[in-house]
């Protein structure tokens, strides 16, 4: 008979009881629940907007447990799988558009066990369930900004002509750009540069009314599906990297229909997190102080008015650079410890920089943070019920308005960012890539593990009868001694 020395034995139930521990967290299901997280750094999140939470939740008549603060978010259960959309639902219209209120899995594995550093295995969508985003892209915002960078580069282009196309004001109207002159020679020399170069693309067409002469350029059918369709693709690819950089195992995103993506992240937990960081449209844009009185300028607000003298600031409405030609960014610190982040751009946004910047030292240079939020309005729906519906909107202020000391090349840095986080978020984003159009929600819901239940489940009865038939055939077969086998 072989015998083996006591440790042997002692090392293989060791081993045996290290497993079993660190296995035992897959033996808990997670609850369903709704994570709420503030919109932005400027938003209070604390206990009593948790509690507020859930008083609407009581109000509604939707059970709910477990109500827990967890650094800058909270966390409710709810009792009910069917109830989770109703649940967020509610807790969003009780607590308004500041706040991201998103679905989410909560975690039911013993505190003794997360002290272990035990976590539940990495499954996919069809095994541990999931949260599934449909996202609808505003194709309308898209043709808005073609619009107005063309019609930045119709300025220059007449400017370049000097005195022979000069014009009263070139801007957007609608659908189109319109340029009006004092003279119809002049106009005609602005319909013959249109008709060239970077505005081939665009529909021109002359006009007169009350002794001004006009110049209309209209994007056609072509163009515009065209931009559409590049939209939706730089939005697919940017949001394959925001994805990347959420860090989850084997997301799903992919394009439906004609203006329309899906989004499936397996096993997140951290649903309001993914939620802000998907469907943020934060971009910057650098624009040069304006000099004097016009039209070509605007006015904006300073994000942190409160610390500084001057409220506001006009700026040019001709653009320097976006964030588009941002190859990386990285948050980091200045010499007095204030958060700032460190840009680099492309190769054209260099040039664009440096161009604008090397003949306008001693000038101010503006940076605007561009972002689409959401605002609740009040609505009186066709059953005369007042509705409170989200509306988006985009709203631009001025982070950093510094003096140009010397021209600027493809690195710089921004400062005048409010927190840390905001810096490294706002660095996150630029790094992923800016969305060329803003999107919206269109679906949202947690997925359930089904597909992979039922297959587990035949699995294991599959192997139940497999072992019932043996033990059955080894008895029959064997007799007793079949089974003591």
């Amino acid at each position: 008979m072989n015998r083996y020395p006591l440790w042997k034995y002692l090392l293989i139930l060791c081993v045996l009881a290290i497993s079993f521990v660190y296995a035992a967290p897959n033996l808990y299901a997670p609850d369903p629940a709704v994570q709420i997280s503030a919109q932005n750094s400027a938003t209070r999140m604390d206990d009593a907007v948790l509690a507020s939470a859930a008083t609407a939740l009581d109000a509604a008549g939707i059970g709910h447990f477990g109500e827990l603060m967890t650094g800058n978010s909270g966390l409710i259960r709810v009792r009910e799988r069917d109830q989770q959309l109703a649940a967020k639902r509610v807790v969003q219209q009780a607590l308004g558009f500041d706040y991201v209120v998103a679905l989410n899995l909560a975690p039911t594995t013993p505190t003794w066990l997360s002290n272990l550093k035990a976590k539940p295995m990495k499954l996919g969508l069809d095994l541990s369930g999931g949260v599934h985003f449909l996202l609808e892209v505003d194709t309308s915002d898209v043709m808005a900004a073609y619009l107005e960078t063309k019609s930045t580069q119709l300025r220059e282009a007449l400017r370049a002509a000097g005195t022979e196309a000069r014009y009263q004001f070139v801007r957007v109207e609608g659908d189109h750009i319109l340029a009006t002159f004092d003279t119809a020679a002049r106009r005609d020399r602005a319909a013959a540069i249109a008709a060239v170069g970077d505005f081939r693309e665009l529909v021109a067409a002359p006009a007169d009314s009350d002794g001004r002469y006009l110049l209309s350029l209209t994007p056609g059918p072509k163009v515009i599906a065209g931009r559409e369709d590049y939209a939706v693709s730089q939005n697919l690819t940017t949001l394959r990297n925001r994805v990347n950089e959420l860090g989850v195992s084997e997301p799903l995103v992919q394009r439906q229909g004609r203006n329309r993506i899906v989004v499936q992240l397996p096993g997140v937990q951290d649903t309001a997190e993914a939620k802000r960081i998907i469907g943020k449209t934060a971009n910057l844009e650098f624009r040069l102080e304006a000099k004097g009185e016009g039209l070509a300028r605007e006015s904006f607000e300073f994000r942190e008015a409160s610390d500084r003298r001057e409220p506001k600031a006009w700026l040019e409405r001709d653009l320097v650079i976006t964030g588009d030609r941002v190859i990386n960014a990285a948050s980091g610190y200045d010499e007095n410890g204030r958060p700032q982040v460190n840009i680099t751009l492309d190769s054209d946004g260099g040039r664009a920089m440096s161009r604008a910047t090397r003949s306008n030292v001693g000038r101010r240079l503006g940076v605007l943070f561009v972002e689409t939020r959401q605002r609740t309005e009040e609505r009186t729906n066709a059953e005369g019920v007042v509705e409170k519906i989200p509306v988006d909107y985009q709203e631009k202020k001025i982070i950093s308005l510094a003096t140009i000391q010397s021209a600027l090349g493809v690195q710089f840095r921004i400062t005048g960012l409010a927190s840390p986080q905001e810096a490294s978020e706002l660095a996150l984003l630029l790094r992923a890539g800016a969305l060329a159009a803003p999107m919206k929600f269109a679906e949202e819901r947690t997925i359930g593990p089904s597909l992979g239940a039922e297959n587990i489940s035949a699995g294991v009865l599959s192997t139940e009868i497999g072992l019932a038939v043996v033990v059955v055939f080894m008895l029959f077969y064997y007799r007793m001694f079949g089974l003591f086998a």
